[in-house]
Formats: structure tokens, sequence, C-alpha cells
């Protein structure tokens, strides 16, 4: 057995109802877990001397919840023993939230790319240093006069969550305040600094997919555009819809072939100084179905003045001028759209693993706390001296971005369960730092693992792969009387092997929920 690992469960950690300090001895439960006291986060991660020990330990447990930790240390083993024959590498550690104390441990101090799991530090830094009830604004400013606006200029804060329904909405609320003629359409992106492609994104420069989008302070739809192509009749050219409207040229077709023809679909993107020309070709078959597809934008800094020059159109607004950066000095604010809470947007993250809404808020975090324009780097000391605040980092974590994708973070499993710990006893963090993560068998990344417990909605958890990484971190939530487990798996060099290190992680963290569980679950 390789001498880093560590298996101490102790179910005078799992089975108490009083380590908490809660009046009643009652736990953090599904609905209710944010309520512990914050004096247990101060408490560290059990320790073994030195580091580790070369063989596995049980304490018994008192009645009535005895716990039989031989699945789960059997499927601790066989996760630790595939991950070494695959060449790759894993760190695991699992903590009574509670007391603190080790139940599980592997390689836990060991540095690892956590890909997604970096969100969990997002999220953890948005929450304290922003709140769940923080709003982002977009506004239309300028000086109206006798029904025209000669600079009409679109700020941004940041907003992740804006779409074209919302600038709709906002050139609709314009014209009903009696304009109806605009000039100039200006973008001030002031609020961010001019990088929009964020660390380590550069890694891979061809990549055009959605999830690759750059980011800006006015952006819209995630920096991505939409192509919907539907069929018409056999030879005639397909329809193609484009959301958001107004910043791409079409240059060629897709054609509509017989029935039953497979459907092959090209579309090229080509940037063309401030627009984005679309090469299309292919076909798609008569009768078939429409087909999607989302590709990120090479340059987000005047999409949504592109978008707001269609929309303003759209509800009667005559536009006479040119599209453009600036607007600054604009300061009369005309038309203001507020994005949902924080709290509420949050699950992009934790459910939804979006890069997108990650880098955002990461920036976000920047420019509200350090002042505009709000840079990667600020927003990365930031998270920084927040999860040394939560006692949640080690010598050689580093963060780069908010997202964790590509090659540019490193966590350690202590590191990511000291922050899930700590956390979860904050009265400010937990319930909303808990409710983004996915639930296992329910929603999000989730949705398709860890089916046998939806009932109980008992994991929730962050997801996180790369081509040679595959991560999982979070919460068991216990049935009542018994104290949480916070934990961390992290995986590394495992390309070609994702799938059977996914289910060997899981099978690990399965058998710690039937432990916490057992006893309690209905058949």
């Amino acid at each position: 057995m390789p001498r880093s690992f560590r298996w101490t469960v102790s179910v005078v950690a799992l089975a108490l109802s009083s380590t908490l300090a809660r009046p009643g001895g009652s736990q953090p439960s599904d609905g209710d877990a944010h309520a512990a006291e914050r004096t247990s986060a101060a408490r560290p991660a059990q320790e073994s001397p030195g580091g580790a020990s070369a063989t596995p330990s049980t304490v018994a447990a008192p009645e009535p919840h005895r716990v039989a930790p031989d699945r789960a240390r059997k499927q601790l083993e066989k996760l630790t023993a595939d991950v070494h024959r695959w060449g790759g590498r894993v760190g695991v550690l699992a903590i009574d939230v509670a007391s603190g104390a080790t139940l599980a441990a592997f390689d836990e101090r060991g540095l690892y790319n956590p890909a997604s799991n970096a969100k969990l530090f997002t999220a953890a830094a948005a929450l304290r240093l922003l709140g769940p009830s923080y709003r982002y604004l977009t506004g239309l400013y300028g000086e109206a006069s006798n029904g025209a606006v000669a600079e009409l200029v679109l700020r941004g804060s940041g907003d992740p969550s804006l779409r074209t329904r919302d600038l709709w909405e906002m050139a609709r609320d314009l014209r009903a305040s009696g304009v109806r003629k605009v000039a100039a359409i200006a973008v001030d992106q002031g609020y961010f600094d001019a990088r929009y492609v964020p660390p380590a994104f550069e890694q891979q420069p061809e990549e055009w997919a959605a999830f690759r989008a750059p980011v800006a302070a006015a952006s819209l739809n995630a920096n991505a555009v939409l192509f919907t192509v539907r069929p018409s009749k056999t030879g005639e050219a397909a329809s193609v819809a484009i959301d958001p409207p107004g910043l791409t040229v079409l240059r060629g077709k897709v054609a509509t072939a017989k029935r039953g023809t497979p459907e092959k679909i090209g579309i090229r993107l080509e940037p063309s100084g401030q627009r984005l020309v679309v090469h299309l070709s292919g076909s798609i078959p008569e009768g078939g179905r429409a087909v999607s597809v989302a590709r990120r934008v090479d340059d987000p800094r005047l999409v949504a003045a592109y978008a707001l020059r269609e929309m303003l159109q759209q509800v009667g607004v005559e536009i006479s001028g040119e599209v453009r950066l600036g607007g600054e000095h604009q300061k009369r604010l005309l038309v203001a759209h507020r994005s949902a809470p924080l709290g509420e947007l949050l699950p992009a993250l934790g459910k939804d693993s979006d890069n997108f809404y990650a880098e955002t808020i990461f920036k976000t975090l920047a420019a509200e706390r350090r002042g505009r324009p709000g840079t990667a780097e600020a927003a990365a000391e930031l998270v920084g001296e927040t999860i040394r605040e939560l006692g949640a980092t080690q010598e050689g974590v580093v963060l780069r971005n908010g997202s964790g994708l590509f090659d540019a973070a490193r966590a350690s499993p202590e590191a990511i369960v000291r922050l899930l710990r700590a956390a979860l006893l904050d009265p400010s963090l937990g319930a909303d730092f808990t409710a983004q993560l996915a639930i296992g068998g329910v929603d999000g990344t989730l949705r398709g693992r860890f089916r046998g417990w939806s009932k109980e909605r008992a994991i929730r958890a962050k997801t996180g792969t790369l081509a040679s990484v595959a991560a999982l971190s979070g919460y068991i939530l216990p049935p009542a009387g018994r104290s949480p487990i916070a934990f961390a798996v992290l995986a590394s060099d495992v390309p070609g092997k994702i799938e059977p290190v996914r289910r060997a992680i899981d099978d690990f963290v399965g058998a710690l929920a039937d432990e916490l569980w057992k006893g309690a679950r209905s058949p």
C-alpha cells in the first residue's frame, strides 16, 4: 500500500449530535446548512504525525450510529490503485465538518490542477466580498432633447447574464420615455481592463467553442453567437437565425437536401474588423430537425452595441450614426437594467460550471474592491486573500483565472476541503454557497451521477474535467443528528481514462455517503 495512504474513519465524528454547538444539538441539513456556529471553522482538520500513516486504521463507533468503514476504505484503495496503474496521480481528503477530524486522506497536500473545482474559490470569494444580494447594472446613458439623443451610451458593469431580450426591453423603455432618434451608439467597456481573453485561455487560441468566450464589461449572450439552421424545401437554402443580431456578416449557405440525407453543416468564423464573417456550407435534410450551434465571438467590445442598434430599430427608434467604443463622459442615466441577485447567478458556476460566468464574476471582484478597471491579476490577489482569511490555503496554491479552465491553477485536496468547511460553518456563506452546488442525481453536472441519492439530495458537489483531469469536491449532507462530510478528490495525468476515474471517484464518495446515512435511509 502506498505510504501516503491514511484512513482514520472516526464515527465519534460521524455520529455525534452535539459537536456543532447549536441549540438542541441539531446539525446543518438540506435547507439549513449555513447555521452552524462560525467558531467551529477555526479548528483545523486532524493531522497524523508526519502527515501520513503507513497502514489504515479505524476507530470503533459509539452506539446508536455505528459506521462500518470497510466498503469506503476498499473504494478508496481501488481508486488510488487504479489511478496509479493508469499512470496518474490522485489526492483525497474527507473530513467531518463539525470537528474537523480527518476521515480519509491520500496525498491530501499534493498540488493538482483542480480544473473547474477552482470555481469553488471564485464562488466563495464572490459571496464574501460582494454578497448574495449584489446586482449588476447595465445602463443606457445620454442627453435627450426633443426626442433625440446625439450619443447613446451602453455602459456595462460586467453582468454575465445579459441577454438579447434584456436589450430589447431597454430599447422599448427608451422609446417609451419619448426618444425617437439616436445618432451614434457608443459602448463603454471601461469597468474592466482591455484584456478580454482571461489568463490561460490563450493556450487554445484556435478554439471557437462557446466555453472559451472572451470577457467584457458590456457583454451579451455570454459573448457567444447562436446559429439555428432550419431546413426548407429540397434544393432551397436553409434558413439561418442568428442571436444576437447585428454583429455577423453571412457568406455562403446551407442547402436543403433530400429527406434522409445525413446533415453536414459547416460554420467557419473569420474576424473582419469589428464584425464577424460567417462562412456557411453543407446541407440539412428536408423535414429534419433544426440544428443549433454556439460559437464564441473573437472581439467582444461591440457585440452588445450592434445588437442594441437592431433592437432600437425594431421598436421604432431611428439610428443615423455609427457604432463605436467610448462614451465615458456621459453620466445621465436614461434606462437601467439590473441583473438577478448574485446568489441566483452563482449556480451557473457550481451547477453548470459556466466558464464565462466564472471569469466575469472574477473580474467583478477586482472592479468593485480595487477600483475600475477590474483586472484578472487583482481578482486573483483578492481571491487569494479571501481564502487565506478562511484558512483555506497552503504554500503552492495558485489561481490565475476564475474558472480553472486550461492550465491556470494549482490546489490541494486539503486547501479545497478547508474552504468547504469554512464556508459551510460561516452563517453568511453557508446557505448560498451550498445552494449553488450541483445536487447528485438531480441537476447540473451531477444530474447523471449519484442517481441513487436523488431522494435524499445529500451529495452537493462541484465537478471538474479537463483532458487529463477529473475532480469532485463538495459535501455529503447528513440525516438528522449527524455531521456533514466535506471531501475533495483530485486526479490528474489520466488522459483517456476520465470516465473510469470518474466512476471510481463516485464509488468512493457513494460509499462514504452510505456510511454516513447507515440506518437512516428508507428502503
